[in-house]
């Protein structure tokens, strides 16, 4: 089931009309071992961001869709720098 969902994720990766990606499911079903998994292998680097247990991340998203200021607010919680493609 998980190298399923795996491939799954891969093709999302490569395909060239790519829409935001989210993960929804039952509790305890592996829903973050599966996105941790895919960003060690498929990325040179990665963050999880729990937005259960970030207030600052949870408002960010609950207000304006502001991409700039998203990026830059992704980038100072997660101190990575997310590159542009």
């Amino acid at each position: 089931m998980f190298r399923s969902a795996l491939k799954d994720l891969i093709s999302w990766k490569h395909s060239t009309v790519r829409k935001p990606l989210i993960i929804r499911g039952a509790r305890q079903v592996g829903k973050t071992w599966l996105m941790k998994e895919f960003g060690k292998t498929q990325y040179t680097k990665y963050a999880y961001i729990n937005f259960e247990n970030n207030e600052r991340m949870e408002q960010l998203f609950n207000g304006s869709f502001e991409i700039p200021g998203i990026i830059a607010a992704l980038q100072i919680e997660t101190e990575i720098t997310i590159e542009h493609h």
